[in-house]
């Protein structure tokens, strides 16, 4: 596909490296000339200079040809402005990043009106996963499937696990609970498992189940699993008002407590959220974490607009406390960073940005045999979780998976047929219907028959 990216900060780099990555022809516009042409030269994407909220530059950029525009400047309003221009002219695919809070409310409007395909808010993406995350506090990510009906868990195994040097076809008869291990990274090596597969200490596992399993499964495993009831929130930016939203209707409430230096926006949060107890103060004062508790709180979230500031303060609430540490980094790689404090969930905007716009262009590409429904990139981007939608092909349909023949390392982890979740073996088969979770390390699969050898 043509895809036409106008803005050249953090996120739209990252978009352009993993489009480019996936076989697209990418173009950059940006008013910056030389930013521009290092990001052109060091991505090997064609590069337009100038404003991409004018029909001239965007012509020259390719709008002819344009398949999906996707404008990711610093303003909403200028993004917006692309997407209404772009689609007046051709009949396009237009993605846009709004970020304010005060547009939330009117996402859908905008959308319907300017002809909007998709917003992207990295802030708001980020709030969301850190929610998931302060639900299930042994998880380092958490993937979800099926519209929510089952979760890719991810967590490292502790060595008093009875899972330890367990084979994955004997764990049957240690864990009880109806889970699939689906995934192992080891010594930066990345497994798809077979039955006779050992789990061994600090392995990064990767299993699929329902929530309610899932607690059942960390439970017998010696892994926390409680939700966390407080936590400490440094930096009262746009992810700390959405995380303020999302707190609201979520069945199991946090308490936070924020500390943000900024009195003006410290009182602004104060009186949109009940669930805040607000400090004005500086995050990075031992002396005032301990003053405010930190060593009784479950969790401790750094989301300041300071990569090392961040992680720096996660380290030091690691040595106050047993809370559990999330930290976001936008600059730097998350795995880099996950080798520093492996103790840490690694948040960062621009990686689940540019993950949710690939999601969405390769569901564009999927073919008519099965509908592409979703996209996750696991270890670094080193494999991949996807979820297909089975339509009535005769090549895969009621075909028995010891009747198929798939490619190394890709797992078929999970079928979802109405209300039953399935972990297939060989006389399982595919149903029209069905919602079908295979992970792989094999990459750039855009249906079910990319599966196939």
């Amino acid at each position: 596909m043509n895809i036409i990216i106008i803005g050249c900060g953090k996120i739209g780099l990252a978009l352009a490296k993993d489009l480019n990555n996936e076989g697209h022809k990418v173009t950059l516009i940006d008013k910056n000339e030389s930013v521009l042409q290092k990001a052109a030269t060091s991505l090997d994407v064609l590069g337009v200079g100038g404003n991409g909220a004018m029909i001239g530059v965007l012509n020259e950029a390719g709008l002819d040809s344009c398949d999906i525009l996707i404008a990711v400047t610093g303003s909403d309003e200028v993004n917006m402005l692309c997407c209404l221009l772009a689609k007046r002219v051709r009949d396009i695919q237009t993605i846009a990043r709004i970020r304010n809070p005060e547009y939330e409310d009117e996402i859908h409007y905008l959308q319907e009106q300017i002809g909007i395909s998709m917003v992207i808010n990295p802030e708001r993406m980020v709030a969301h996963e850190i929610i998931r995350l302060l639900r299930f506090p042994s998880a380092t990510e958490i993937e979800s499937f099926g519209k929510g009906m089952v979760d890719m868990i991810h967590l490292r195994l502790p060595g008093n696990s009875p899972l330890c040097n367990t084979a994955l076809k004997d764990m049957s008869r240690t864990i009880p609970a109806p889970v699939l291990i689906s995934m192992i990274e080891r010594n930066n090596e990345v497994i798809i498992p077979s039955g006779s597969t050992k789990l061994l200490e600090n392995d990064e596992i990767s299993f699929i189940a329902r929530p309610s399993d899932a607690v059942r499964f960390c439970k017998i495993c010696k892994l926390e699993y409680a939700p966390a009831k407080n936590a400490f929130v440094i930096g009262g930016g746009r992810i700390a008002s959405y995380l303020g939203r999302y707190n609201k209707n979520s069945k199991t409430k946090c308490q936070f407590k924020v500390i943000e230096n900024n009195p003006e926006r410290a009182n602004t949060l104060a009186e949109n959220f009940d669930d805040f107890t607000v400090i004005c103060g500086d995050g990075a004062s031992k002396q005032l974490l301990i003053e405010e508790g930190v060593e009784h709180s479950d969790a401790f979230i750094s989301i300041t607009g300071f990569d090392e500031q961040n992680v720096m303060m996660g380290l030091m609430a690691h040595n106050l406390s047993d809370a559990r540490i999330i930290a976001k980094v936008n600059r730097v790689d998350p795995e880099d960073v996950e080798n520093v404090i492996p103790f840490a969930s690694i948040v960062s905007p621009k990686s689940v940005t540019a993950d949710s716009v690939v999601r969405y262009v390769r569901a564009l590409e999927s073919s008519k045999d099965s509908d592409f429904e979703s996209l996750y990139k696991l270890a670094g981007g080193r494999a991949e979780a996807m979820e297909f939608t089975v339509n009535n092909d005769p090549d895969i349909v009621n075909i028995p998976f010891s009747r198929l023949s798939l490619k190394p390392n890709v797992l078929v982890a999970a079928i979802i047929r109405g209300s039953r979740i399935i972990s297939p073996g060989g006389s399982d088969c595919m149903m029209e219907g069905d919602s079908v979770v295979v992970i792989s390390t094999q990459k750039g699969m855009n249906d079910l028959h990319d599966m196939m050898q």
